[in-house]
């Protein structure tokens, strides 16, 4: 995937922070994410997308979605492997730990 699709994409997930809910999880607004991440509190999405990109060359991103899961912030994302299987990954938007990593069935 090239900069720009991948840029592009960044900038739509942006936009789709908050959309989805989470049992237990608290979705967190545009605003509230950009503070968090301005503030130092939480990771840039660019730079948790190149961690994965690393871990799953040629994935496409699906989905991402930040939220605050018992206490901590949690970048939840959907990426599309090459091999056109379904990875849904949990991070910890702090540290950039990966939490879970599961293949959606």
């Amino acid at each position: 995937m090239s900069l720009i699709p991948r840029f592009t994409a960044v900038g739509l997930m942006l936009v789709c922070l908050a959309l989805n809910s989470g049992a237990g999880a608290d979705d967190l607004d545009q605003d509230l994410a950009r503070a968090l991440r301005e503030q130092g509190h939480i990771l840039p999405l660019e730079q948790i997308l190149t961690s994965l990109y690393q871990r799953y060359p040629g994935a496409s991103l699906l989905e991402v979605d930040l939220e605050r899961e018992d206490g901590i912030y949690v970048y939840e994302v959907e990426l599309l492997t090459r091999e056109g299987r379904v990875r849904e990954l949990e991070l910890d938007a702090s540290s950039g730990q990966i939490l879970s990593d599961e293949e959606d069935d």
